[in-house]
């Protein structure tokens, strides 16, 4: 499209410098960019002057080095240009952009002189790509002549930023509309939710091509229509490669349709690498990890996608062994590859495998990325190797990246270091909402309730408004500090204030905040008022742990009721059991305590072990309860039996379970069992 819109305007352009009053040049900096300009111009800067053909080959050679990167070297050959005219401008304009530098785009098109609608039209597109939509505006209405790329980037534009009615009356005006400009409008709709408005564009298209019957095609899928998008595809009197693997991957987005994507990939004329690699990743992401296993190699030639498919399908169906076998076998890797191994080492707490994957990264000369290293820090256990990542990305220069910074706060308050999770956040010049949530639970995780309401407050100052995590923190933030009316305050604000309906985490924080308080009836009420849907195991375990602190007689009986209730929503959570359980306990009921021990074990549930993680000399070890599979274990028992069992002996004494410790004396050796209720 580019080369016939230089055509038209080497038809128009006349090599003459057009003179104002006083007999000079007129230049962009002359012009206000709102204003109607002159005829093109050309840029003389040597006085002797060459011909039409040589001009034309610099203009060529500046493109062909702006479309393979070498923007510079286009630059020089710019610079030393005898005469610049308007192609050569308006190419040198579209490398910068191609090269995503909008700033020297931008000068050099203030600098050019005259009207070019090549290079005005590259500078609307350029605008609208960097979100500076006002920008793109200004050079669109004072163009002297527009063409259907200018309209069309403008649309585009307007309907990214959710302008609808403006793209709508922009669409309406155009002179002249292409397949370009119809496909703009179709999908404009469709990414905002207005698929059947989307479908009239469609249907009023005088002529339609399989691009825009594909965009369609992928518009309902976008938006959860499949049958829609498979009526159209059948419809369809020639589909390319793309539209058969855009059918293929919307089948595959359902487990129901996952027989139909085979039986249509079967039938597809003309396989490519991108249709071999939809089916692995679709049956990968519905479970069928082996049938995607088998898809992957009968695979024609692999290339690094298929193997990544193959890779995140393992990762994403637990499978890490397998991911880390394929990754190991692979010919060649690209970022994506070691981003998706590092996710998956991550989600699973690999901490050591993932920071020497992250070295092995650096040592083959890959640049990790935010992905990169917000996958590392996932899988960080202690302080140390949080402290080794945040000073990757210092050095790297993605420490005003926010994702990465929250994660920075999160990994820190993790590894119990507040100080430090506080400097990561200050460190943020630009915070988001995300931002200022994960500092509050940080404080309100570790009972640092004042501290997150005084940042509660700063958030408030500072225009950002707070979503429902947030309130979890501020609400858990009041419950440790003892704070309820202003707790409740907050639990109010969320409806009037902000618009936000509570869900059973808030009313469990309110419950619990009231449990703590000795409010055992508020509480009640709390739970006797709140909506169904939200009374779950968590609302009804807090208002049972609040009965057995501060219950009389009637409020263990209600917590009686609850106990029983909340296994019957919840059976398989230890917590419900352990909890009725120490209520039983308390009360001397023994043949209750043992009928809740008997569901247990018929049921099979199990209290998840306690654990203790430790650093020495740089390297985190974590120990569970009852463990003996630790490498080290016979020095670990004997150091507990040598040194602690004196101590707890001499001291003789039972903790409350309700604090998750209990101390049992044996023969041998002391057992410390932490139950996480």
């Amino acid at each position: 499209m580019h080369r016939v819109e230089f055509l038209r305007c080497l038809s128009r352009f006349k090599y003459v410098p057009a003179k104002n009053q006083s007999g000079t040049c007129v230049t962009r900096r002359d012009v206000s960019i709102t204003q109607k300009r002159s005829v093109p111009l050309v840029d003389t800067v040597n006085p002797s002057v060459r011909s039409g053909s040589e001009i034309r080959e610099i203009n060529v050679k500046i493109n062909r080095l702006g479309r393979s990167g070498g923007v510079e070297e286009a630059r020089e050959l710019f610079d030393r240009m005898p005469r610049r005219d308007s192609i050569a401008y308006s190419t040198m304009i579209t490398a910068y952009l191609k090269n995503n530098d909008l700033p020297k785009a931008e000068s050099l098109f203030r600098a050019m002189p005259g009207s070019n609608v090549v290079a005005e039209s590259a500078m609307i597109n350029g605008y609208v790509n960097a979100g500076r939509l006002g920008d793109a505006r200004k050079v669109f209405d004072a163009m002297l002549e527009r063409n259907v790329y200018s309209w069309t980037s403008l649309v585009s534009g307007y309907f990214r930023s959710g302008d609808l009615d403006e793209a709508c009356r922009l669409f309406d005006q155009m002179p002249v509309k292409n397949e370009v400009s119809w496909t703009t409008a179709i999908v404009g709709y469709a990414r905002n939710g207005l698929i059947d408005q989307a479908r009239k564009i469609f249907d009023a298209m005088p002529k339609k091509n399989v691009v825009a019957c594909t965009a369609m095609i992928k518009s309902y899928i976008e938006n959860g229509r499949v049958n829609d998008a498979e009526n159209l595809f059948q419809e369809m009197p020639q589909k390319n490669a793309y539209t058969w693997n855009t059918m293929i991957s919307g089948l595959m987005q359902d487990a129901n349709g996952v027989d139909k994507a085979i039986c249509l990939f079967n039938s597809m004329p003309q396989k490519n690498e991108v249709s071999w690699t939809a089916v692995v990743t679709g049956l990968a992401q519905n479970g069928m990890i082996e049938t995607a296993r088998s898809y992957f190699d009968k695979m024609p030639g692999k290339d690094i996608a298929a193997y990544n498919a193959m890779i995140t399908g393992y990762i994403d169906n637990d499978l890490i062994v397998e991911a880390k076998e394929l990754f190991s076998s692979m010919p060649k890797r690209n970022l994506v590859t070691w981003n998706a191994m590092l996710d998956g080492l991550g989600r699973r707490g690999h901490a050591g495998e993932a920071l020497e994957l992250v070295n092995s990264m650096l040592f083959l000369g890959f640049s990790p990325n935010e992905a990169t290293l917000t996958s590392a820090l996932t899988s960080c256990r202690g302080l140390v190797e949080v402290a080794q990542i945040h000073t990757m990305v210092m050095y790297r220069g993605f420490d005003q990246d926010i994702s990465l910074g929250n994660a920075l706060i999160s990994m820190y308050s993790r590894s119990g270091d507040l100080l430090y999770a506080r400097q990561a956040f200050e460190d943020l010049e630009a915070k988001d909402v995300v931002t200022w949530t994960c500092m509050i639970l940080a404080y309100s995780n570790h009972g640092h309730g004042l501290h997150a309401l005084q940042t509660f407050a700063q958030m408030l100052k500072s225009g950002e408004k707070p979503d429902r995590i947030t309130f979890v923190g501020v609400l858990s933030a009041c419950s440790h500090a003892g704070l309820v009316k202003k707790g409740r305050m907050l639990f109010d604000s969320m409806k009037t204030a902000y618009d936000l309906e509570p869900t059973a985490e808030h009313y469990s924080c309110l419950v619990d905040m009231l449990g703590r308080a000795g409010k055992i009836d508020q509480a009640i009420e709390v739970v006797n008022r709140m909506p169904q849907s939200e009374r779950d195991g968590a609302v009804l375990g807090a208002l049972l742990g609040a009965c057995r602190l501060h219950g009389d007689k009637d409020g263990m009986v209600v917590a009686n009721y609850l106990g029983e209730t909340q296994i019957k929503i919840e059976p398989s959570m230890a917590g419900s059991y352990v909890l009725l359980g120490n209520l039983f306990a308390a009360s001397g009921k023994w043949d209750q305590l043992a009928r809740v021990r008997k569901m247990m074990k018929e049921k099979n549930v199990k209290k998840i072990p306690g654990f203790s993680v430790i650093e020495v000399n740089g390297e985190s070890s974590m120990f569970f309860s009852g463990d003996q599979s630790h490498p080290k274990v016979e020095e670990v028992y004997g150091m507990l039996q040598e040194r602690l069992l004196p101590v707890m002996w001499e001291v003789d004494h039972k903790i409350n379970d309700l604090t998750g410790i209990v101390y049992r004396k044996c023969k041998n050796l002391t057992l410390i069992e932490v139950s996480r209720q």
